[in-house]
């Protein structure tokens, strides 16, 4: 009897306690081998001073940042999100016009994404990801009697994400358009929009997509260095045979922490892009299945939460928790599949892992909200009105 009433007392949590876990996991992880991944670039460069911690010092102060976005994103209810959407994706799309303005965007590496403040750069595409997946959630419940209708459930969102799209495509950025177009796309579906008009959709995204590679000789090189790495492994396919050498060179358990070769300047981007190659070397095949896991249980369980939030027709929220799984599944799926050559190099990060910090805050915010519609789940069930 004292053993029921013991079980019957314990305090159950506020929020999902494998999202907190698996998140500090993926922070943690990105901190040690962002550092590690950078030592050798962060030594050759002016700006740092000769300091080996350059990177590790930014990486650190980008997750305090994050951190603290995160937990501020807990603190306001749903409803409150649900309000600002349509504000925060105005507001997104017109930081896409601003980087593009000349002397004001900063371009890298023939890519103009950044918007300098001061010893930092903000990347307008990264939170519009964040935007897109609140926007995209709004509209699916706005437009819920509408989703069967071509005209009216998909062409007003079809607009809008037309206008970001070629913002994006003048940065250029294909990796940010391909997943905020899967965010948009995967909201829709969820929110019941007809198979069969989703399907055409994809088609004809996927010819959209052909297109734009086609017709652009840069975008064509890059599949082309894709198909076939080691017929110019010193031009157009060096980055992707540098970084499967790292994954042959890493078998099961790797070479071990830090004792990678690749990111001694042989292997580009291996602190942002290229990560999970530096992974794959120094902790070997059983490091990357970790990671991949841990990606795979973070995106369950934010489907998990979606469908629970349904399930208490918190729809919105719904759409939000499971918008949130498509960015970081998508996203990080396509950033492994660009490290082992399955698909064409993009300048997409591993989400949460990654060196880049508008990227990284940009992920803390979207666990943030995952957490939220948590939290208000858990708290209906127990009774509480919100």
């Amino acid at each position: 009897m004292l053993h029921l009433t013991a079980r019957s007392q314990r305090v159950e949590p506020d929020f999902d306690p494998a999202v907190v876990w698996i998140t500090a996991i993926l922070l943690g992880l990105g901190l040690v081998m962002v550092y590690s991944a950078s030592i050798a670039i962060a030594e050759g460069m002016p700006q740092s001073g000769g300091q080996s911690q350059y990177f590790l010092v930014k990486h650190a102060a980008f997750l305090a940042v994050g951190l603290v976005a995160g937990l501020a994103v807990v603190q306001f209810p749903m409803r409150f999100w649900e309000a600002v959407a349509p504000y925060a994706f105005l507001c997104g799309v017109g930081l896409l016009f601003v980087v593009l303005i000349p002397h004001v965007g900063r371009e890298i590496n023939g890519s103009q994404r950044w918007i300098p403040f001061g010893i930092v750069n903000l990347q307008p595409s990264e939170l519009m990801k964040l935007f897109a997946v609140l926007y995209a959630a709004d509209y699916t419940v706005r437009k819920a009697a509408h989703m069967s209708s071509l005209r009216r459930g998909f062409l007003p969102l079809f607009l809008v994400m037309l206008v970001t799209g070629a913002l994006l495509l003048q940065e250029p950025d294909l990796g940010a358009f391909a997943v905020i177009t899967a965010i948009a796309m995967g909201v829709l579906f969820l929110g019941g929009m007809s198979w069969r008009l989703f399907a055409s959709l994809v088609l004809l995204l996927i010819a959209g997509f052909v297109l734009l590679i086609w017709t652009s000789p840069y975008r064509m090189q890059r599949v082309l260095g894709f198909m076939d790495p080691w017929a110019d492994p010193f031009g157009k396919g060096y980055q992707l045979s540098h970084a499967l050498i790292a994954f042959g060179r890493g078998e099961w358990f790797g070479v071990g922490l830090g004792a990678s070769v690749e990111k001694l300047l042989y292997l580009p981007e291996a602190h942002t892009d290229f990560l999970l190659a530096v992974i794959a070397e120094e902790l070997g095949f059983v490091g990357v299945a970790v990671v991949i896991t841990l990606f795979a249980w973070l995106t369950w369980r934010a489907f998990s939460i979606g469908n629970q939030a349904a399930r208490l027709e918190r729809y919105f929220s719904a759409l939000v928790a499971q918008g949130v799984g498509l960015w970081i599944g998508a996203q990080a799926a396509i950033n492994m599949g660009v490290n082992v050559g399955l698909l064409p190099t993009k300048g997409l990060t591993l989400p949460l892992l990654s060196f880049g910090g508008s990227g990284l805050v940009a992920n803390c915010m979207a666990v943030g909200l995952l957490l939220r519609v948590d939290f208000e789940n858990r708290q209906m069930m127990k009774g509480y009105s919100l």
